[in-house]
Protein backbone atom coordinates (compact mmCIF):
# COMPACT_ATOMS: atom_id res chain seq x y z
CA UNK A 1 0.00 0.00 0.00
CA UNK A 2 1.68 3.11 -1.23
CA UNK A 3 1.17 6.40 0.70
CA UNK A 4 -2.23 7.02 0.78
CA UNK A 5 -5.43 9.16 2.25
CA UNK A 6 -8.10 6.10 1.59
CA UNK A 7 -10.71 5.05 3.84
CA UNK A 8 -10.64 1.33 5.03
CA UNK A 9 -13.70 0.21 6.60
CA UNK A 10 -14.34 -3.64 8.22
CA UNK A 11 -17.10 -5.64 6.36
CA UNK A 12 -20.09 -4.52 8.65
CA UNK A 13 -21.35 -7.97 10.54
CA UNK A 14 -24.95 -7.78 8.54
CA UNK A 15 -23.75 -9.54 5.51
CA UNK A 16 -22.72 -12.82 7.27
CA UNK A 17 -24.84 -15.35 9.19
CA UNK A 18 -24.08 -15.52 12.68
CA UNK A 19 -23.15 -19.51 12.32
CA UNK A 20 -19.94 -17.94 9.85
CA UNK A 21 -18.92 -14.87 11.64
CA UNK A 22 -18.37 -16.26 14.92
CA UNK A 23 -14.66 -16.41 14.75
CA UNK A 24 -13.78 -13.26 13.14
CA UNK A 25 -14.08 -9.93 14.79
CA UNK A 26 -15.14 -8.08 11.58
CA UNK A 27 -15.56 -4.92 13.19
CA UNK A 28 -12.41 -4.45 15.50
CA UNK A 29 -9.96 -2.74 12.92
CA UNK A 30 -10.57 0.49 11.21
CA UNK A 31 -8.24 2.29 8.71
CA UNK A 32 -9.43 6.16 8.16
CA UNK A 33 -7.01 8.46 6.17
CA UNK A 34 -10.36 10.97 5.86
CA UNK A 35 -11.98 13.24 8.20
CA UNK A 36 -13.98 11.32 10.55
CA UNK A 37 -16.14 12.58 13.74
CA UNK A 38 -14.81 11.22 17.01
CA UNK A 39 -18.32 10.40 17.90
CA UNK A 40 -18.68 7.76 14.91
CA UNK A 41 -15.52 5.94 16.04
CA UNK A 42 -16.20 3.12 18.88
CA UNK A 43 -15.40 -0.04 20.23
CA UNK A 44 -12.14 -1.00 17.83
CA UNK A 45 -9.17 -2.95 18.79
CA UNK A 46 -7.40 -0.97 16.45
CA UNK A 47 -8.08 2.68 14.53
CA UNK A 48 -5.45 4.49 11.76
CA UNK A 49 -6.07 7.65 11.23
CA UNK A 50 -4.27 10.55 9.17
CA UNK A 51 -2.77 12.47 12.32
CA UNK A 52 -3.10 15.53 9.51
CA UNK A 53 -7.09 15.63 10.13
CA UNK A 54 -7.47 15.47 13.86
CA UNK A 55 -6.15 17.72 16.51
CA UNK A 56 -5.19 16.05 20.12
CA UNK A 57 -8.94 16.85 21.85
CA UNK A 58 -9.86 14.69 18.89
CA UNK A 59 -7.77 11.96 19.34
CA UNK A 60 -8.34 11.88 23.06
CA UNK A 61 -12.24 12.06 22.22
CA UNK A 62 -11.73 8.36 19.90
CA UNK A 63 -9.46 6.78 22.18
CA UNK A 64 -12.52 7.35 25.33
CA UNK A 65 -14.25 6.12 23.11
CA UNK A 66 -13.84 2.62 24.09
CA UNK A 67 -10.83 2.32 21.15
CA UNK A 68 -8.45 0.24 22.23
CA UNK A 69 -4.98 1.35 20.13
CA UNK A 70 -5.52 4.20 18.12
CA UNK A 71 -2.77 4.43 15.60
CA UNK A 72 -1.25 7.22 13.14
CA UNK A 73 -0.36 6.54 9.59
CA UNK A 74 3.30 6.90 8.68
CA UNK A 75 5.85 5.53 5.23
CA UNK A 76 9.06 4.52 6.28
CA UNK A 77 9.28 4.08 2.33
CA UNK A 78 8.10 6.59 0.54
CA UNK A 79 7.07 10.84 0.99
CA UNK A 80 3.94 11.84 -0.62
CA UNK A 81 4.36 15.23 -2.28
CA UNK A 82 1.24 16.95 -0.20
CA UNK A 83 3.25 15.36 2.76
CA UNK A 84 4.07 17.64 5.44
CA UNK A 85 7.91 16.94 5.30
CA UNK A 86 7.93 16.45 1.90
CA UNK A 87 9.90 19.89 1.18
CA UNK A 88 12.44 18.69 4.26
CA UNK A 89 13.11 15.35 2.26
CA UNK A 90 12.78 16.32 -1.21
CA UNK A 91 15.83 16.86 -2.07
CA UNK A 92 17.45 13.32 -0.59
CA UNK A 93 15.00 10.80 -2.20
CA UNK A 94 15.84 8.31 -4.74
CA UNK A 95 12.97 8.60 -7.64
CA UNK A 96 9.26 8.84 -7.71
CA UNK A 97 6.62 6.13 -7.49
CA UNK A 98 4.14 7.40 -10.48
CA UNK A 99 1.62 5.09 -9.28
CA UNK A 100 0.77 7.55 -5.76
CA UNK A 101 3.00 10.98 -7.06
CA UNK A 102 5.16 9.77 -4.24
CA UNK A 103 9.02 9.95 -3.57
CA UNK A 104 11.09 6.89 -2.80
CA UNK A 105 12.80 7.57 0.94
CA UNK A 106 16.73 7.40 1.28
CA UNK A 107 17.06 5.59 4.97
CA UNK A 108 20.69 5.84 5.05
CA UNK A 109 20.34 9.45 4.51
CA UNK A 110 20.81 10.90 8.29
CA UNK A 111 18.49 14.04 7.84
CA UNK A 112 15.60 11.28 6.42
CA UNK A 113 15.79 9.05 9.12
CA UNK A 114 15.94 12.27 11.80
CA UNK A 115 12.99 13.99 10.57
CA UNK A 116 10.93 10.92 10.28
CA UNK A 117 11.72 10.52 13.42
CA UNK A 118 10.77 13.61 14.67
CA UNK A 119 7.29 12.98 12.67
CA UNK A 120 6.56 9.81 15.13
CA UNK A 121 8.01 12.00 17.89
CA UNK A 122 4.98 14.21 17.34
CA UNK A 123 2.59 12.01 16.28
CA UNK A 124 2.75 9.86 19.63
CA UNK A 125 3.08 13.62 21.54
CA UNK A 126 -0.46 13.83 19.91
CA UNK A 127 -2.41 10.99 22.02
CA UNK A 128 -1.43 8.10 19.25
CA UNK A 129 -0.56 4.74 20.63
CA UNK A 130 1.75 3.69 18.09
CA UNK A 131 2.16 4.22 14.33
CA UNK A 132 0.89 1.82 11.03
CA UNK A 133 4.36 1.78 9.00
CA UNK A 134 3.28 1.18 5.67
CA UNK A 135 5.58 0.18 2.25
CA UNK A 136 8.14 -2.18 4.34
CA UNK A 137 7.92 -4.45 1.10
CA UNK A 138 9.64 -1.31 -0.93
CA UNK A 139 12.63 -3.03 1.56
CA UNK A 140 12.04 -6.62 0.14
CA UNK A 141 13.93 -8.36 -2.14
CA UNK A 142 12.19 -7.17 -5.24
CA UNK A 143 11.39 -3.69 -3.38
CA UNK A 144 13.15 -0.32 -5.24
CA UNK A 145 14.62 0.37 -1.76
CA UNK A 146 16.29 -3.46 -1.37
CA UNK A 147 19.73 -2.11 -0.67
CA UNK A 148 18.19 0.01 2.19
CA UNK A 149 16.84 -3.32 3.98
CA UNK A 150 19.36 -3.45 6.93
CA UNK A 151 18.94 0.83 6.98
CA UNK A 152 14.84 -0.33 7.54
CA UNK A 153 15.46 -3.12 10.52
CA UNK A 154 18.11 -0.86 12.25
CA UNK A 155 15.45 2.00 12.17
CA UNK A 156 12.77 -0.23 13.57
CA UNK A 157 15.10 -1.30 15.96
CA UNK A 158 15.79 1.88 17.02
CA UNK A 159 11.32 2.90 17.33
CA UNK A 160 11.64 -0.08 19.64
CA UNK A 161 13.87 1.20 21.91
CA UNK A 162 12.69 4.30 22.08
CA UNK A 163 8.84 3.58 22.48
CA UNK A 164 8.94 0.45 23.70
CA UNK A 165 5.39 0.43 25.37
CA UNK A 166 4.29 1.91 21.54
CA UNK A 167 2.08 -0.48 19.34
CA UNK A 168 3.95 -0.73 15.82
CA UNK A 169 2.19 -2.28 12.87
CA UNK A 170 4.10 -2.65 9.25
CA UNK A 171 2.74 -3.37 6.01
CA UNK A 172 3.70 -6.23 3.81
CA UNK A 173 7.20 -7.28 3.82
CA UNK A 174 6.64 -10.92 5.05
CA UNK A 175 10.28 -11.38 3.90
CA UNK A 176 11.89 -9.42 6.10
CA UNK A 177 9.09 -10.80 9.23
CA UNK A 178 12.24 -13.27 10.46
CA UNK A 179 14.38 -9.62 11.74
CA UNK A 180 11.13 -7.88 12.33
CA UNK A 181 8.73 -9.81 14.29
CA UNK A 182 10.30 -8.75 17.65
CA UNK A 183 9.98 -4.79 16.79
CA UNK A 184 6.32 -4.85 15.59
CA UNK A 185 2.96 -5.90 17.14
CA UNK A 186 1.00 -7.16 13.56
CA UNK A 187 1.40 -6.93 9.64
CA UNK A 188 -1.15 -5.79 7.13
CA UNK A 189 -1.07 -7.47 3.63
CA UNK A 190 -2.83 -6.38 0.83
CA UNK A 191 -4.10 -8.33 -1.90
CA UNK A 192 -4.20 -11.85 -0.67
CA UNK A 193 -7.98 -12.70 -2.32
CA UNK A 194 -8.11 -10.14 -4.77
CA UNK A 195 -5.85 -8.39 -7.53
CA UNK A 196 -6.22 -5.22 -9.03
CA UNK A 197 -4.14 -3.65 -12.56
CA UNK A 198 -3.66 -0.06 -12.38
CA UNK A 199 -2.86 -0.57 -16.37
CA UNK A 200 -6.75 -1.66 -16.80
CA UNK A 201 -7.76 -0.38 -13.66
CA UNK A 202 -9.20 -3.87 -13.75
CA UNK A 203 -10.55 -5.75 -10.14
CA UNK A 204 -10.79 -9.54 -9.61
CA UNK A 205 -10.85 -12.32 -7.67
CA UNK A 206 -7.10 -13.60 -7.49
CA UNK A 207 -7.47 -17.60 -9.31
CA UNK A 208 -8.02 -20.05 -6.35
CA UNK A 209 -4.46 -22.07 -7.00
CA UNK A 210 -2.66 -19.01 -6.40
CA UNK A 211 -4.68 -17.59 -3.38
CA UNK A 212 -4.33 -21.35 -1.51
CA UNK A 213 -0.21 -20.79 -2.50
CA UNK A 214 -0.39 -17.57 -0.30
CA UNK A 215 -3.07 -18.26 2.06
CA UNK A 216 -0.45 -21.29 3.67
CA UNK A 217 2.67 -19.24 3.22
CA UNK A 218 0.72 -16.60 5.83
CA UNK A 219 -0.14 -18.84 8.01
CA UNK A 220 3.04 -20.43 8.40
CA UNK A 221 4.11 -17.27 9.20
CA UNK A 222 1.09 -16.30 11.49
CA UNK A 223 1.65 -19.64 13.18
CA UNK A 224 5.86 -19.33 13.85
CA UNK A 225 5.90 -15.71 14.66
CA UNK A 226 2.58 -15.86 16.74
CA UNK A 227 1.34 -12.32 15.24
CA UNK A 228 -1.63 -10.46 14.49
CA UNK A 229 -2.45 -10.17 10.24
CA UNK A 230 -5.34 -8.30 8.95
CA UNK A 231 -6.30 -8.70 4.98
CA UNK A 232 -6.87 -5.47 2.72
CA UNK A 233 -8.69 -6.60 -0.34
CA UNK A 234 -10.22 -4.83 -3.20
CA UNK A 235 -13.58 -5.22 -5.16
CA UNK A 236 -15.69 -2.85 -7.23
CA UNK A 237 -18.89 -4.75 -6.94
CA UNK A 238 -21.19 -6.23 -4.73
CA UNK A 239 -20.57 -9.56 -6.98
CA UNK A 240 -17.15 -9.20 -6.28
CA UNK A 241 -17.15 -8.59 -2.97
CA UNK A 242 -19.34 -11.79 -1.98
CA UNK A 243 -17.08 -13.99 -3.43
CA UNK A 244 -14.26 -12.58 -1.69
CA UNK A 245 -16.18 -12.99 1.65
CA UNK A 246 -16.64 -16.81 0.84
CA UNK A 247 -13.14 -17.47 0.51
CA UNK A 248 -11.93 -15.38 3.71
CA UNK A 249 -14.33 -16.69 5.86
CA UNK A 250 -13.02 -19.84 7.77
CA UNK A 251 -10.27 -18.05 7.90
CA UNK A 252 -9.92 -16.42 11.70
CA UNK A 253 -8.08 -13.27 9.81
CA UNK A 254 -9.90 -9.59 10.40
CA UNK A 255 -10.13 -8.29 6.66
CA UNK A 256 -11.77 -5.44 5.17
CA UNK A 257 -12.97 -4.98 1.13
CA UNK A 258 -13.00 -1.54 -0.72
CA UNK A 259 -12.07 -0.04 -4.17
CA UNK A 260 -8.42 0.72 -4.65
CA UNK A 261 -8.81 4.57 -3.82
CA UNK A 262 -10.81 3.65 -0.68
CA UNK A 263 -12.06 7.18 -0.20
CA UNK A 264 -15.53 6.55 0.08
CA UNK A 265 -17.74 3.65 1.70
CA UNK A 266 -19.13 1.67 -1.75
CA UNK A 267 -22.47 1.19 -2.16
CA UNK A 268 -22.60 -2.69 -1.21
CA UNK A 269 -21.10 -2.02 2.38
CA UNK A 270 -23.84 0.84 2.75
Amino acid sequence: MQHIKFIFWLLPSIFFPNNMNKNLDKNSVLFCYGKLKANNVKNYKYVVLESLNFSSKEIKDIKQNNNKNVLSYISLGEVNSNAIHYNKLKNSTLGKNSNWDSYYLNLKDKKTREVLIQLIKDNLNKGFDGMFLDNIDNFTQFGPQKDDKYELISFLKSLKKMFPNKVFIQNAGLELLDQTHKQIDGVVLESVATSYSFKDKKYQLKDKKSFDIYIKKILAYKQKYNIKFIFIEYADSKSLYDKVTKRLLKYNIDYFIGKIDLQTIPNYLK
